[in-house]
């Protein structure tokens, strides 16, 4: 960790601050208020988050409001440019970001590393935004009446409160972080008490970046200091990125004061295999839909649903790809999979899983940790086969390394249980078939599908779902609009 901030006498670890407030360190008020940071691949403790108290989070909200009349007066050119510099820097710190990521997620390096360019295109997508004139401009509208002239303006919504989680941080900051400054918003950013070290970094950067004192604030620690955060009057706007029964929460809080809210929440996602598939290809999107980032996906495609006359098949090519996977920590040759972020969330899986297998759900086939996981928080990888549609395996977001097959004889069919969820963030279909893909793409509920891809994400592509996985659209250019308020004129010509 960066050897700037202060170390905990008691075992030398590194203290992150409570809270950044005007380009300013604040410590917490009760130094024990806060929680250890464990390197999720040894389960070390390498660090300790404090955590900010009610006025610390009072004090971070009121300096976004002083800030946002200078920042959101500024050109978007300028701010653009801001942004520019922002995805400068951190792909000039591409190796200590990979680094941090690795240490406390125990990522694997392809995975860190995408996680970096993720975040650069992100702000350098807001920054070219930034940059289209037309996006901010005051619009004149035609009206049937000449004695009065209408125009159409969008402006920055105000102070926005950005909650992020530990799955993967900084990438969801910067989604959240770069629409908002782009338009003018000022901003408090709430990491996971896990896995802060990265956004403590990112704020860093941020502000040699040229982002001045106010505009973006960090306050630190668990839930109730999110709630704070959300329930304070000065908030405009709340971007949430987390669990469906914190999300209701936020949105309850929301209400009181109707603050604007997008909430990107869960997921319980399919991939299906029709009988005309790659085979090969499909098994490579399966490994990569139910087991990327340990299976730590809203996006995890962990039902996958497989047409009958090939279904033999791919479990056999699914069965030796899940065995072949090396779960390792972040230094070991070839790994493709790292651990769970935490002992807690850990034990979480294994519980689901346990209650899936006593309500009758079959494990097919799992794969094995490499002999380098001695410590930290692996889970090997786990394939059930055939479960009841009813069965909490099949139905709750497992959020973790387990993924469930099913058979399928129709399209019908096929489309029926892709959709039989609460849940409506994503979809995957393989097929050679370009007219059967029309059709799924049309008829699945989610709110993105990939036709035979990987889960590939742009910027310029809205991310968001139906249903329980969440309001509103994060990236592309509703991405943008979403921390904008749309307002209109109508003015006598007289």
């Amino acid at each position: 960790m960066a050897t700037q901030f202060e170390q905990r006498p008691e075992d030398g670890s590194v203290m992150l601050p409570a809270a950044t407030i005007a380009g300013t360190r604040y410590g917490a008020s009760n130094r024990e208020a806060g929680n250890a940071i464990h390197n999720a691949s040894t389960g070390e403790v390498i660090g300790w988050q404090e955590h900010a108290d009610a006025a610390q989070v009072d004090a971070a909200v009121r300096a976004a409001q002083a800030a946002l009349d200078a920042w959101r007066n500024r050109t978007p050119a300028s701010r653009g440019k801001v942004l520019h510099k922002i995805a400068e820097s951190i792909a000039a710190d591409r190796a200590r970001l990979s680094a941090m990521q690795q240490r406390v997620s125990g990522k694997p390096p392809l995975e860190a590393d995408t996680d970096v360019s993720d975040a650069v295109a992100t702000f350098n997508y807001y920054a070219d935004l930034c940059a289209d004139i037309s996006l901010f401009a005051t619009d004149t509208l035609a009206l049937p009446d000449d004695t009065v002239t209408g125009e159409r303006q969008y402006e920055a919504v105000g102070v926005a409160a950005l909650i992020v989680p530990w799955n993967f941080p900084m990438v969801t900051s910067a989604w959240k972080i770069a629409p908002a400054l782009a338009t003018g918003c000022t901003v408090v950013l709430k990491p996971s008490e896990f896995t802060s070290p990265v956004e403590h970094l990112l704020a860093e950067i941020m502000t040699a970046a040229g982002v001045p004192d106010g505009v973006v604030n960090l306050v630190n620690g668990s839930g109730e200091v999110g709630a704070l955060l959300v329930a304070h009057p000065l908030v405009d706007k709340i971007s949430f990125t987390g669990s469906t029964a914190v999300g209701r929460k936020v949105m309850q809080a929301a209400a009181q004061d109707m603050k604007r809210v997008t909430l990107e929440l869960g997921g319980k996602s399919a991939l299906i295999v029709r009988a005309d598939a790659d085979i090969e290809h499909a098994v490579a999107l399966a490994l990569g839909g139910a087991f990327a980032n340990a299976g730590q996906m809203c996006s995890a495609t962990s039902r996958i649903i497989v047409h009958d006359d090939v279904y033999r098949k791919f479990m056999a090519i699914f069965e030796a790809a899940v065995r072949a996977l090396v779960i390792a920590p972040p230094q070991t040759e070839n790994v493709s999979m790292g651990p769970l972020v935490s002992h807690a969330q850990r034990a979480r899986v294994q519980a689901l899983l346990e209650q899936g297998v006593a309500d009758g759900a079959t494990i097919a086939f799992s794969g094995a940790l490499d002999n380098a996981c001695t410590e930290g928080f692996f889970m090997a990888p786990v394939v059930v086969a055939e479960p009841d549609t009813a069965n909490v395996l099949w139905t709750d977001e497992v959020f973790g390394p387990v993924a469930c097959v099913k058979s399928f004889r129709t399209d019908d069919e096929a489309i029926a249980l892709a959709n039989d969820t609460r849940y409506g963030l994503v979809a995957t279909v393989v097929t050679r078939d370009g007219g059967a893909a029309r059709r799924y793409r049309n008829a699945l509920r989610a709110g993105l599908v990939w036709i035979n891809t990987p889960q590939l994400i742009f910027p310029q592509v809205c991310w968001g779902g139906l249903g329980l996985s969440g309001i509103g659209r994060e990236l592309g250019l509703a991405g943008l609009r979403s921390y904008q308020e749309l307002r209109h004129c109508i003015a006598s010509r007289g």
